[in-house]
């Protein structure tokens, strides 16, 4: 079976279960298909697009590490303007669902959480790695904001204690600890987007 078009994409993965639908939104509806279809897509030349964009997956995550905010605006605007659609732009969740798309092949290193209890408020997502010595990643979003104040609440609202664990557990990560922040102004009409990314901890 060939798949090269969205449509036959997302149908075939409603067929094999891998897509939920609620509220008008469609998601992958636990870790473990998340995983499954992370690999799938990796492996299976049949999926073009959803392979390519695995790819540039990939992509984000290496210059997340390296603190490459220009690469990460770069796949961010392309997977935005080519995702989402536009009386939708501007919303924060579809920012949301474009974060799941451009770090999808993260979920190979990372048990991904969205809106984690962390600190004194909820994270929007926080990366734990499932080898502790890896680099943990907090990414904080803003619509209409700056990426600055998105750092500066996760510095503010202590998100990076959820890495030492519990009292009495082990840390959860070893290695450096990297807030990200990601902004989009709807009101700039050149669609554009800010990346910021600081190292909490080395």
């Amino acid at each position: 079976m060939r798949l090269d078009t969205k449509d036959e994409i997302y149908s075939a993965m409603v067929v094999y279960g891998f897509l939920s639908y609620n509220n008008g939104y469609v998601s992958i509806p636990n870790k473990e298909l998340m995983d499954r279809f992370s690999d799938m897509v990796r492996q299976k030349p049949d999926f073009g697009y959803m392979n390519r964009l695995a790819a540039e997956s990939g992509k984000m995550l290496a210059a997340t590490k390296a603190a490459d905010t220009e690469t990460m605006v770069e796949i961010l605007e392309r997977v935005h303007n080519t995702e989402s659609p536009l009386i939708r732009y501007s919303n924060e969740a579809e920012l949301s669902k474009v974060i799941t798309f451009v770090y999808l092949q993260a979920r190979e290193y990372y048990d991904i959480r969205l809106e984690d209890r962390s600190g004194t408020g909820y994270v929007d997502y926080i990366f734990y790695p499932y080898k502790k010595e890896d680099d943990g990643i907090i990414i904080e979003l803003k619509v209409d904001g700056t990426a600055n104040s998105a750092l500066q609440q996760i510095k503010d609202r202590r998100y990076v204690q959820n890495f030492d664990g519990r009292l009495g557990e082990e840390p959860k990560c070893t290695g450096r600890i990297l807030a990200v922040g990601i902004e989009y102004n709807m009101k700039d009409e050149s669609k554009r987007h800010e990346c910021k990314v600081e190292v909490l901890r080395e």
